[in-house]
């Protein structure tokens, strides 16, 4: 955990079909998160390309060293200074899958981490829209934590958010914050997004940070917006509406973190619960 408050610049983007113009979006915040001052730079899922077609889109899905939009972020962060948390890029790989991944950036241009999403989005929504992840892209297989000016980050991406066994585990991995960028569907965002984000920072006693695609994109698809930062408490410090892009601030103060875990030490109280056969 930091000893003093941190603060960070969360984008949200329409991302669309062309990496270069993704990549220009995402240097220009982080060019503006270093004039106001943040640390670090937490951007959307599918950054550097949303395209529901994937033979058009699969033409710019490349290995995770040729990606330019990659590229073009670490030369941003070494130039800046800031840390970003890059949400998620489609990158191919060895096998030639692709794998949805979360990178974090660090101010020398390294990457600190690498998250592949562990959760395929496989779903038929009641609107008629029809979403089959798992058709092209391959499944992550760890929890990944990684150490920040924020303290110890934990990484997920969209989906995973349904499933609290991964936010249980970095719970007890004594994450301070925990980064769940998106591409959330209107429909599941307005029923289910705030009620979410939500519960899993009160779960794992951290701070959330879920920076998301917001709008009417160029394939076509319409993403909820909405990027959140909330605190250990569950309460929502920045929403950054669904009217589109934006760039938000929020401050990280861990002496909230400490106060919240103090008043409701869960984590600690944790225990163990036994398994019995069906009666």
């Amino acid at each position: 955990m930091p000893a003093e408050p941190v603060r960070i610049a969360v984008l949200q983007m329409t991302s669309g079909i062309d990496p270069a113009e993704n990549a220009r979006a995402i240097v220009q915040a982080a060019n503006d998160a270093a004039a106001d001052g943040a640390a670090m730079l937490f951007t959307p899922e599918m950054s550097g390309l949303l395209d529901r077609n994937r033979q058009r889109g699969g033409a710019h899905i490349v290995p995770e060293a040729d990606n330019p939009v990659l590229v073009a972020v670490r030369e941003a962060a070494a130039r800046t200074g800031v840390w970003v948390a890059l949400g998620s890029l489609a990158v191919l790989r060895e096998d030639g899958r692709w794998a949805n991944r979360s990178l974090v950036v660090r101010p020398d241009g390294g990457v600190a981490a690498r998250y592949d999403k562990i959760h395929m989005f496989d779903v038929d929504l009641a609107n008629g829209e029809t979403w089959r992840e798992s058709n092209a892209y391959a499944p992550g297989e760890a929890v990944v934590t990684a150490e920040t000016p924020l303290g110890r980050l934990g990484l997920s991406v969209c989906y995973d958010i349904r499933f609290p066994a991964l936010f249980e585990a970095l719970g007890q991995a004594r994450c301070d914050a925990i980064a769940i960028p998106a591409a959330f569907t209107v429909p599941t965002g307005k029923a289910h997004w705030h009620l979410l984000q939500r519960a899993r920072a009160v779960e794992a006693s951290a701070w959330v940070i879920a920076a998301a695609q917001a709008g009417r994109h160029a394939d076509g698809r319409e993403t909820y917006g909405h990027s959140l930062v909330i605190d250990p408490w569950g309460e929502v410090v920045l929403d950054l509406g669904g009217e589109g892009a934006a760039l938000g601030f929020a401050t990280i103060d861990p002496v909230r973190t400490a106060a919240v875990r103090s008043q409701l030490p869960s984590l600690y109280n944790r225990r163990a619960i036994p398994t019995s056969p069906l009666q």
